[in-house]
């Protein structure tokens, strides 16, 4: 398999589906894998026909984690890390709609892509875990981070120190995922929910709330206040705005603008 081949790419309706393809493996993690993962999300997000990202994996795995031909070369370097052009977190950075289709199991590393996406579906098939623990390892890449934000620190903490596999249903109830869906419905749901943004919620909205929201778990009430008084100001705001209120006024579907490339 070509380094191409590890993660696949397409786009309909104005969403990408990236999928993980190493079902041999269960979609296990590997450097190449991870190159043309966050390859293809810049990709995406660069593209002004792509308003929303789904991440699932290939066969029965989402992702499982680091491949354990790698992980054992680097207990053998004495743990040797990899030097990255861009951290595992970098799928937070992403403007547009994230969303994971957690398809069967995720842990490790692919708890932490599924975590980095804005909003998670997990098949009833699935199962989730931090794993580091019960690897020898400290919990890597923000993990703690992550899951205190997203589940709170009690839950977070049983989740980092036992390294447990919880299932579909009970990562919902904590607030893992979003929801817990019939496994042969999960792709549907997914794609339903990623294209109902893509066609109904403006780009440069969406990208100022994820930024927001971003920002928010680090700063004051009263600075959030704040820069949310100077949303008004910010480029496309007003014309995105306008246009909200037109189209629903007229009872048509909005024709908010793309967004462009980066300017990095």
């Amino acid at each position: 398999m070509s380094d191409a081949d590890v993660v696949l790419a397409e786009q309909a309706g104005g969403v990408t589906t990236l999928t993980l393809n190493r079902p041999d493996r269960m979609n296990a993690w590997t450097d190449e894998m991870e190159e043309r993962f966050f390859d293809l999300v810049d990709e995406a997000d660069d593209d002004p026909d792509v308003r929303a990202i789904v991440v699932t994996g290939a066969g029965r795995g989402f992702c499982p984690g680091m491949d354990a031909s790698v992980l054992e070369q680097r207990s053998a370097n004495r743990g040797a890390r990899t030097v990255r052009k861009r951290p595992l977190t970098h799928l937070l950075s992403c403007r547009k709609l994230t969303v994971a289709a957690i398809n069967g199991g995720c842990a490790g590393i692919g708890l932490i892509v599924a975590l980095c996406c804005d909003v998670r579906f997990a098949s009833t098939n699935a199962r989730l875990a931090t794993a580091f623990t019960r690897r020898g390892l400290a919990p890597e890449f923000g993990a703690g981070w992550l899951l205190t934000r997203t589940v709170g620190a009690g839950r977070a903490t049983d989740l980092i120190l036992s390294g447990r596999v919880v299932g579909a249903e009970q990562a919902a109830t904590m607030g893992l995922v979003n929801d817990a869906v019939a496994h042969d419905e999960l792709m549907t749901v997914a794609l339903d929910y990623a294209r109902d943004v893509a066609a109904n919620c403006a780009p440069r909205a969406i990208a100022y709330a994820k930024g927001d929201l971003l920002a928010d778990w680090t700063r004051s009430r009263a600075d959030a206040d704040r820069d949310a008084d100077a949303v008004y100001g910010r480029p496309g705001h007003a014309e995105d705005f306008r246009e909200g209120i037109t189209s629903f006024v007229d009872k048509r579907p909005p024709r908010f603008e793309p967004l462009g490339p980066r300017d990095d």
